[in-house]
């Protein structure tokens, strides 16, 4: 079990002094958290370090195209009421974030992990985790991230002969194709309202029939498992069939499913669902997303939004107009540097609402929303667009690095 560490030998010890030591200079410079440069330093010194600072600990991996911050939080909320956690909270999700997250956890029962998809084969390798959660899988990032059917891909084969248990998303083709290859396998019923990236089957690439919230693939019988947990309007529903109100302070069909996943996962490590639901109620935001800041006289809620699935879930978010909604996207490295994405994202539904457009890509999101006939104006900046709002709430709505811009400005 975990819990009992063995000591890290010298120079397991050697590399966390200097990573804690780089990520404080990255810290005093104004660069951040320093989580990642520390972590890149340590990982120089000692390339076991990851396998090192996580043998103690219980580990939960959490990987998806979206919600996987988000869901992360709420699973190390519930986790807490067993033990101590450890967990890459600000999303640094990659094995350098991961290992600075990891060192500092020598107390910790339980690792809660965020994992980047296109790294979760090799984090598994290093931390053999007792439990996966798979969200989803959807286009991101086009011009580096590989296809959809190809992450799966890698997916599947990562988890073929995992001692972990595998806690997956039920109406996602492409996470119930990856997850298959598993031994142990929680199916939760978690939805998907993005569904342009599962319409042919994965396993065969033969036509997917979506009657109702069911599907299979007409041509080789691939289909979807019958779930033991499931989403329900308010409501979990476990596997003995006894409903559990979901207690959250954060918006949302989506953070609904991210919640029931949790549920699953909390109980695979002994958390009623009842103690795990109340225990994330604590959570009000994430890294800032649904955070409600006063600025100019307004109340400007930050929603993120990195791809089109995202965006489709955010808008759901939205009230009715004629709310204000500032749109913000830039294409800069951490985003993806192609925005061709943003064609496939149904603007219409912003119809009525006061739209203000800012980010370095602006002009491109203005292009978008003409030819989707959505009244628009172009801003020079946040500034400008909250004060071309009347007094009152705006939704806010940005793609990852016009996210961290926003909160410079209109945050604490």
């Amino acid at each position: 079990m975990a819990g009992n560490q063995e000591p890290l030998s010298p120079r397991a010890k050697l590399a966390v002094t200097a990573g804690k030591a780089a990520a404080a200079v990255s810290r005093a410079a104004g660069r951040g958290s320093g989580s990642v440069i520390g972590g890149k330093v340590a990982l120089r010194l000692d390339p076991d370090l990851l396998a090192q600072v996580a043998h103690h600990l219980d580990v939960v991996l959490v990987s998806a195209t979206n919600g996987k911050t988000t869901t992360t939080r709420l699973i190390a909320e519930a986790l807490r009421a067993n033990g101590g956690v450890v967990s890459n909270a600000l999303g640094a999700n990659m094995p350098a974030g991961i290992t600075s997250a990891l060192a500092g956890g020598s107390e910790a029962q339980y690792g809660v992990i965020e994992v980047d998809e296109k790294y979760l084969d090799g984090v598994a390798r290093d931390v053999t985790p007792k439990a996966i959660a798979l969200l989803n899988l959807s286009r991101d990032q086009l011009d580096r991230a590989a296809e959809t059917r190809m992450l799966a891909e890698r997916w599947r084969e990562g988890l073929s002969g995992t001692k972990a248990v595998v806690i997956a998303n039920a109406d996602d083709p492409l996470v119930v194709w990856a997850a298959s290859s598993a031994p142990n396998v929680v199916w939760v019923a978690a939805g998907q309202e993005w569904k342009d990236d599962a319409w042919s089957c994965p396993a065969c690439g033969g036509v997917m029939q979506r009657p109702d919230d069911d599907w299979f693939c007409g041509e080789c019988g691939f289909r979807r498992p019958t779930p033991s947990w499931a989403l329900s309007g308010d409501e979990v529903l476990d596997p003995h069939g006894s409903a559990w109100p979901i207690k959250l302070q954060l918006p949302g069909r989506a953070n609904k499913a991210n919640a029931t996943t949790s549920a699953a996962v909390a109980a695979a490590f002994g958390v009623p669902p009842q103690t795990a639901l109340e225990r994330m109620h604590a959570v009000t935001a994430v890294a800032g997303r649904y955070d409600v800041v006063s600025y100019r006289g307004r109340e400007v809620r930050l929603l993120l939004a990195k791809n089109p699935a995202g965006w489709l879930e955010t808008f759901s978010l939205i009230d009715a107009p004629p709310a204000p909604v500032i749109l913000s996207v830039n294409a800069r490295g951490a985003d993806g540097t192609d925005t061709s994405w943003l064609w496939d994202v149904d603007y219409g539904r912003l119809a009525g609402h006061p739209i203000r457009v800012i980010g370095d890509r602006k002009l491109d999101l203005a292009v978008r929303l003409e030819v989707a006939g959505v009244d628009f104006q172009v801003c020079e900046s946040a500034a400008e667009a909250v004060s071309a709002c009347p007094p009152g709430r705006i939704e806010a709505i940005a793609n990852y690095t016009a996210f961290q811009d926003l909160r410079r400005v209109v945050g604490n």
